[in-house]
């Protein structure tokens, strides 16, 4: 059974302690989603599958379909693969529809880095006191994980702080200009907040390679890895609707991946090799790629593989300009390649996303 994407909205992304600081997630969520049934008519759907990485814990995703004007028969499940939560939670539901379990689902993903619980384990574990993040690898519980994981694979790959410059650079680039774009502003929802208008808090037109040399490292004198070239932390959502109705764009195919956790950032390399591999299609015969580019050795990652192919790269910017609220990224993902793919009047797009604890995953979707 073929399973189509229908279209799809995302909030503006915020940065932490931004313009979301005090809006929990489920409410932006919930909010977002009235307004998709809004704009696609949508009378009612068979599921909800929601991403959801560093929040309250329970089932965020059935609280966050509770407070919106979906029905409360309306199942919901919170999905939480880290970083490619989302993107995991779509293609959960195409499992789900194209097995014929449903008709329709609505899938994506909420983050709240600004409000992110602290947690504690009871007394007499060996992990005392309060942490924020959580432990991705039996050898590793480190509160760096994840940038001390990029700091690796930036070595392992023999880059040097300066060759990171342009693709942070083209990232904020292509964001400012997508900032016109008329087919990726139609997927974003305006939002207010005490009637301020809620915007993509983290472009920046004027970066520059001056700018990024006066960045300071943040493991130590020696590390490469910084704020310009490892994306922040964020709030947002985003969601797309699926069923098994003719639709816009159809999805292709679906892949997960896992590999070793000490250099998590290649799991969106491995995730499209493996995809592509499984599939038979090759780079050559996608229009569109959109990876998660958390860090900017990702960019290099896709630039060794591909090195004829960066023109479809991340066409509208990527994550280092819009940001990365981690349980939604991966919908953000779908919802630019969706954009791209009509601008560009291309027929196959290419999503994919590294997540915590060597995980990844790839979705490939055709334009219809």
């Amino acid at each position: 059974m073929s399973v189509y994407i229908h279209g799809g909205l995302r909030s503006p992304i915020g940065v932490l302690n931004g313009q979301y600081k005090n809006t929990r997630p489920e409410i932006l969520g919930a909010q977002l989603i009235n307004e998709l049934i809004k704009r696609y008519e949508i009378g009612s759907v068979d599921g909800v599958f929601c991403g959801n990485a560093v929040g309250t814990g329970g089932n965020i995703g059935r609280l966050m379909s509770l407070m919106s004007d979906l029905t409360v028969s309306t199942p919901a499940v919170t999905v939480d693969m880290q970083c490619a939560s989302a993107l995991m939670s779509i293609e959960m539901a195409y499992t789900h529809i194209e097995s014929g379990i449903m008709d329709s689902a609505i899938a994506g993903g909420i983050e709240s880095s600004s409000l992110q619980p602290d947690r504690m384990y009871a007394a007499g574990d060996d992990r005392e006191g309060l942490y924020k993040v959580a432990q991705f690898s039996p050898q590793d519980c480190s509160p760096l994980a994840m940038l001390e994981g990029a700091e690796r694979t930036i070595h392992k790959h023999n880059v040097t702080k300066e060759e990171l410059y342009p693709y942070i650079i083209g990232s904020h680039q292509r964001a400012v200009n997508a900032l016109d774009n008329p087919l990726l502003q139609s997927y974003i929802m305006p939002f207010t907040i005490d009637g301020k208008d809620c915007v993509d808090e983290c472009i920046r037109p004027k970066i520059n390679e001056k700018l990024l040399s006066r960045m300071k490292p943040l493991l130590g004198k020696d590390s490469i890895t910084n704020v310009s070239n490892a994306c922040l932390t964020h709030d947002g959502a985003a969601f797309v609707y699926i069923s098994n109705e003719k639709g816009p764009f159809r999805i292709h195919s679906v892949m997960p991946w896992a590999g070793n956790p000490q250099f998590s950032p290649e799991g969106a390399l491995e995730s499209t090799k493996a995809i592509l591999k499984r599939t038979g299609l090759t780079m050559d015969d996608m229009d569109v790629v959109e990876w998660n580019e958390a860090f900017a050795i990702i960019d290099v990652l896709f630039n060794n593989a591909y090195p004829n192919h960066m023109g479809k790269y991340n066409m509208l910017g990527g994550a280092l300009a819009y940001g990365h609220p981690y349980g939604c990224s991966g919908a953000i993902l779908a919802l630019h390649c969706m954009a791209a793919l009509e601008t560009c009047n291309g027929r196959y797009g290419l999503c994919a996303i590294a997540g915590a604890g060597g995980t990844g995953t790839a979705l490939i979707m055709e334009r219809m």
